[in-house]
């Protein structure tokens, strides 16, 4: 069998593949078979074995293996990959992880962009200090030490100009409750 496979290789010799596929063919097809593969696939995959055999056999090393040591080891390897493709879930399209977010209507984003101009603006009016404190507690999320402590300021400093400007923001945003 392996002079089969040799002459595949160097001279492309369908005769020989045809006496390698007579021979292998069915016993790949009932090696798969006693795996509990069906009767359609395993006739597929033998197949797909013999068509591997042909493309492949010169890679084929009678040093290493028998032919049929070869020709069963690519049967199990297809067989394992049959069994992982099938054991992967199919994409869900409901999932919201899919799905993308809905654009928001126009009149909406609208608005987002007015409240978010007229906030900017108010902060901007804002004393420096207040502004400042502001800024590094809401926009970039520091906690009240952090920013005592980036400033060089009492902790009680940092929340007194948060609680005044606070104060300022109400007064200025009122409507946009």
């Amino acid at each position: 069998m392996s002079a089969l496979i040799a002459a595949i290789a160097q001279h492309g010799d369908r005769t020989a593949f045809a006496r390698l596929f007579g021979h292998y063919a069915p016993r790949v097809k009932s090696y798969l078979r006693r795996m509990q593969v069906d009767e359609r696939l395993a006739e597929d995959l033998a197949q797909d074995v013999m068509l591997t055999v042909w493309r492949k056999a010169g890679l084929f090393d009678p040093a290493k293996a028998s032919a049929g040591t070869w020709i069963f080891a690519i049967a199990r390897n297809r067989f394992i990959d049959t069994v992982r493709r099938e054991r992967r879930p199919d994409l869900d399209p409901a999932d919201p992880m899919l799905v993308p977010k809905a654009s928001r209507p126009a009149d909406e984003s609208m608005a987002a962009t007015q409240i978010g101009a007229r906030v900017h603006a108010a902060i901007s009016a804002l004393p420096p200090d207040q502004a400042e404190v502001v800024a590094l507690s809401f926009l970039e999320g520091l906690p009240h030490s952090a920013i005592a402590e980036r400033l060089d300021i009492p902790l009680g400093t940092v929340k007194s100009r948060l609680r005044l400007a606070f104060g300022r923001l109400r007064a200025v945003l009122e409507d946009l409750k």
